[in-house]
C-alpha cells in the first residue's frame, strides 16, 4: 500500500495537486473493527461500538487485509462485502463433469458466505448438486471429524470442496489419514491452496492432485527496489511505522535492536545497528515473485485513486448527482466516490484490467493450482490456468491439463456423478427425496425421441415419423398399401391378369364360333359384351393395387361400379330373355318377344349402366374419394388408402349392383325349371347365387379389414365374383364346343331328352 500511495503521488497524470495519505493498522479482528470506527469516524484513538460516530468522514477508501473474517466483519460495518470466488470453482467442477460433489466448509463469516455463495450458483452455473455438506469443527473435535470422515467415504462423491482455513484442514486430514480414505480429487479455496502444512510426504497420498484457487500472481515493477529501500528508525520513537519496520529488520538478520530482551546477548544474539546489507537478503519478505494478496492490495489503491480523479475532473453544471451537481473534495460523501468506483476501468502494468460490475465485484482473475506429488515425497505447488472475466463475458477458464497431476492410478480426472448421464433414447426421471443430480434414464416411449445427452423430455416425431429403435431421432413411417411387390399383391395381380387372358379366349373362341349353335342360341351379342364387362371387371381390380393417388382414387370404384352393372346388366337382359322366349313358345305369347329385340336388349342395356355412371358422376363431383395417410392403423406405419370420400354415395353404388344381381337371381330362379333347350336359366342362378354370396360376406370382411387388407378383400371380392361369373355362364358352353363339338349342333340344343 505505501508503495502504490508513494506511485501515485509522483504520477503527474493521475490525481495532480493532490496528495494521498494513509494509515497502516493491524489485522486482528478486534482490532481491525475498531480500526475500521477509527478510520471512518475520523478519530485516532480507539472508538467503542456505543460511542457515536459524529463529523465528516476524513478518509475516502478503507483496503482490507487478505483475510477475508475480517474483512467481512469490517465490511458488515461498512456494508461492503461480495463473494466471487465461488464461481471460479464451479467453473472447474463443469469444466471436468464434476456434478456430484461434497462441500465442507469452517463455521465462520469466511467459509459460511463462500459455502453459500457456491451452493446458490451450483446448479444455475454448472449443473451439479451437493452429496453432502458439513461444518468443520475449530479444532481437534475428533468425534466430529470422525463422523464428517465417515459421510465422506460412505458418499459416491469422489470431489471434495473446502472453504476451510490451513489449520482446520490440518485436523481434517489427519482424520482422513487415519480412516484411510484416498481416491478424492481435494478442491481448495485460496485460504489453503499453498498451505505448506499440508504439503508434508504423511499428507501427500492423500492431497496429491489437490486443484485450488489462488489469488492472481502479479508483478509490481519497483517494489523489490522500494523494500530494499526501508531502514529501520534508530530514534527514540514508538511510531507505528517504527515498530513495523524494526519487526521486519529483527526477523530478516535475527537480531535485536538496543534495548534487547533480557538475556539475549548473554544468549550469543546480535543487536541490529541498522547498517546490515539487505540487498543480499532473499527471503519471502522481499520476495516480489509470487505476489497475490499483495497485488489485489496494489490494485485496489490504484483503483481508489482513479475513482478520485474521475470525481475532480467533474465539470459544475454536468455532475452526474442531483440537479447535475459534482462532488466536492471538502464534502465528499463516500456513496460518490463509490459512484465512481463503479465506472473505474484501468489495466495494470502487468497486463490486468480492473473494474467493477454491477454487483460492485472486481473482475476477477484467478490462478489454478495443482499439487504436484515427486516419488521422493516431495511437492510443488504450480499453476496449471487461470479464471477471468472480462466486462462483457461470464468467467472463462483456461487449463493446461497436460500440467495436471492426477493422484488416481488412471492418471485421469475422477468421475464423480451420482448418475451416469443418460444417452440419447432416454430421459432422466429424478429420483424421489434425492438431489436433482440423481436420476433413472427411462427410453423413451415408441414414438417419441430424445437426441441429446441427459434430455429431461422425450419430444414426440412429426406426423410422418417414428422414433428409431434406439429412440435417438426420428426416422420416416414405413409406408403400407397392397404393393405390386409383396406376395399378396402379385398373386392378386397375377389373379386379375389370369381372369383377363381367360375372358380374351372364351372371347376368342366364341367369334371364332359364333356360327355355331350354341353360340347363336345365347344371344351372342349380349355374350359378347357379357365378357367384355368381366375382362373390365378383372382389369378394375388393378386400380385397388400400388400406391394411392387421386386418379385412381376416383377411378377404381367408378370403373369398379360400371363394369359391373354392366355385366349384371348383361345377365339380366339374357334372363328376361330366356323368359319371354319361354312364354313367346306358348300358344298366344308370340308378343312377347317384341319387347325383347335387339334394341330393346342394347337400351335396357345402356340404360342401366347409364343409371351407375350417373350414380359415379355425382358422388365423384360431391365426395370425391381422396387419397388419405391414416396413422390410426398402425403407430409406426402410415397406411395409404383411398378415402371413400361419402359412405352414402359408396353405399348407393353398392345397392344399385345388389340391387340389380338379386332381381337377376330372382328372374333366374323362377325360370331354373324350363325345359332343356332353355337351360341357360340354371347358369344364370348359379352363377348369380355365387355372385350375391361373395358380395354379402364382402361386406363384413372389408367393414373389420384394416389398411391394405380392405383393399385385398375388394380385390378378392372383384375376382371371386368374376370368375363366378365366368365359370358358371361360359364354363359349360366352351366344354361343349371345345370337348364335345357333337352336342354342338341344332338338333342338340333344341331337342328333349338328349344327352346331357
Amino acid at each position: 500500500m505505501v508503495f502504490a500511495v508513494d506511485e501515485i503521488n509522483r504520477n503527474s497524470n493521475l490525481l495532480p495537486n493532490v496528495t494521498l495519505g494513509y494509515s497502516l493498522y493491524d489485522n486482528c479482528l478486534h482490532i481491525g473493527i475498531g480500526a475500521a470506527l477509527s478510520l471512518v469516524s475520523g478519530q485516532e484513538e480507539q472508538v467503542t461500538l456505543e460511542e457515536n460516530c459524529v463529523g465528516t468522514p476524513p478518509v475516502l477508501g478503507i483496503v482490507g487485509d487478505a483475510s477475508s473474517t475480517s474483512t467481512i466483519a469490517i465490511s458488515k460495518v461498512l456494508g461492503l462485502y461480495r463473494v466471487p470466488l465461488a464461481n471460479a470453482m464451479i467453473q472447474i467442477l463443469k469444466h471436468f463433469g464434476w456434478t456430484w460433489a461434497g462441500l465442507l466448509f469452517s463455521d465462520d463469516d469466511y467459509g459460511v458466505h463462500a459455502a453459500r455463495s457456491f451452493h446458490s450458483d451450483l446448479g444455475p452455473a454448472g449443473g451439479g448438486c451437493l452429496a453432502y455438506t458439513e461444518i468443520l469443527p475449530w479444532g481437534d473435535d475428533s468425534a466430529e471429524l470422525r463422523r464428517i470422515v465417515d459421510v465422506m467415504r460412505k458418499s459416491t462423491a469422489r470431489v471434495v470442496i473446502v472453504f476451510a482455513h490451513e489449520g482446520q484442514v490440518n485436523y481434517l486430514m489427519e482424520e482422513v489419514v487415519r480412516q484411510n480414505v484416498t481416491g478424492l480429487q481435494w478442491i481448495a479455496s485460496e485460504a489453503w491452496t499453498s498451505g505448506i502444512s499440508l504439503q508434508t510426504p504423511h499428507l501427500m497420498p492423500y492431497l496429491g492432485g489437490t486443484l485450488g484457487i489462488a489469488i492472481r500472481r502479479g508483478e509490481i515493477p519497483g517494489l523489490r527496489d522500494f523494500l530494499l529501500q526501508i531502514r529501520p528508525e534508530l530514534h527514540d520513537n514508538n511510531t507505528d511505522g517504527k515498530i513495523v519496520v524494526n519487526e521486519f529488520w529483527e526477523h530478516t538478520f535475527q537480531c535485536r535492536f538496543a534495548p534487547p530482551p533480557a538475556g539475549w546477548v548473554e544468549a550469543g544474539g546480535e543487536l541490529c545497528t541498522g547498517q546490515e546489507v539487505i540487498e543480499n537478503v532473499e527471503n519471502e519478505l522481499v520476495d516480489v515473485s509470487n505476489l497475490r494478496p499483495e497485488y489485489n492490495v496494489y490494485k485496489a489503491v490504484y483503483a481508489l485513486a482513479y475513482a478520485l480523479d474521475d470525481m475532480l475532473q467533474c465539470e459544475p453544471g454536468r455532475g452526474p448527482f442531483s440537479n447535475n451537481t459534482c462532488a466536492h473534495l471538502q464534502r465528499l460523501e463516500p456513496w460518490q466516490l463509490v459512484y465512481y468506483l463503479e465506472k473505474v476501468g484501468f489495466t495494470t502494468t502487468f497486463g490486468d484490467q480492473v473494474s467493477f460490475d454491477e454487483n460492485g465485484d472486481a473482475i476477477p482473475i484467478y490462478d489454478i493450482m495443482n499439487w504436484e506429488w515427486f516419488p521422493d515425497g516431495g511437492a510443488k505447488v504450480q499453476s496449471v490456468g487461470e479464471v477471468k472475466r472480462s466486462a462483457f463475458k461470464d468467467e472463462e477458464l483456461t487449463l493446461d491439463e497436460d500440467k495436471i497431476f492426477w493422484n488416481f492410478e488412471s492418471k485421469q480426472p475422477p468421475r464423480s456423478v451420482c448418475s451416469e448421464s443418460c444417452p440419447p433414447g432416454t430421459r432422466m426421471a429424478r429420483k424421489k427425496g434425492e438431489p436433482e443430480c440423481c436420476f433413472d434414464c427411462v427410453p423413451c416411449s415408441e414414438g417419441k425421441i430424445s437426441n441429446t445427452t441427459d434430455s429431461m423430455e422425450c419430444t414426440s416425431c412429426p406426423e410422418d415419423f417414428w422414433s428409431s429403435p434406439r429412440r435417438d431421432h426420428c426416422v420416416p413411417k414405413k409406408a403400407e398399401f397392397l404393393s405390386y411387390h409383396e406376395p399378396l399383391g402379385i398373386c392378386l395381380t397375377t389373379t386379375s391378369l389370369l381372369g383377363t387372358f381367360i375372358c380374351v379366349v372364351v372371347l376368342g373362341i366364341f367369334i371364332h364360333h359364333q356360327s355355331t349353335p350354341i353360340v347363336r342360341a345365347n344371344n351372342s351379342e349380349l355374350s359378347f359384351l357379357l365378357l367384355v364387362s368381366l375382362k373390365l371387371c378383372f382389369l378394375c381390380s388393378l386400380l385397388f393395387i400400388g400406391r394411392p393417388r387421386l386418379w385412381t382414387c376416383q377411378l377404381r370404384h367408378a370403373a369398379f361400379g360400371i363394369s359391373f352393372v354392366l355385366c349384371v346388366s348383361c345377365i339380366l337382359v339374357k334372363t328376361m330373355v330366356v323368359l319371354a322366349v319361354f312364354r313367346a313358345s306358348k300358344p298366344g305369347g308370340e308378343s312377347s318377344l317384341k319387347w325383347f329385340g335387339a334394341v330393346q336388349q342394347r337400351g335396357t342395356v345402356l340404360v342401366l349402366t347409364a343409371v351407375q355412371a350417373a350414380i359415379c358422376t355425382v358422388w365423384l363431383v360431391s365426395a370425391s374419394p381422396m387419397p388419405h395417410k391414416n396413422t390410426q392403423y398402425h403407430s409406426d406405419k402410415i397406411v395409404y388408402e383411398c378415402a371413400v370420400g361419402s359412405i352414402v354415395g359408396f353405399a348407393v353404388l353398392l345397392g344399385y349392383i345388389g340391387l340389380l344381381a338379386i332381381l337377376s337371381f330372382l328372374l333366374a330362379f323362377l325360370a331354373k325349371n324350363l325345359p332343356d333347350s332353355f337351360n341357360e336359366a340354371k347358369h344364370i342362378t348359379f352363377s348369380m347365387l355365387i355372385f350375391c354370396a361373395v358380395w354379402v360376406a364382402f361386406v363384413p370382411a372389408y367393414i373389420s379389414s384394416p389398411g391394405k387388407y380392405a383393399d385385398a378383400v375388394e380385390v378378392f371380392a372383384i375376382l371371386a365374383s368374376s370368375f363366378g361369373l365366368l365359370v358358371a355362364l361360359f364354363g359349360p358352353k366352351c366344354y361343349i364346343i371345345l370337348f364335345r363339338p357333337e352336342r354342338n349342333t341344332k338338333k342338340a340344343i333344341m331337342g328333349r331328352g338328349t344327352t346331357k
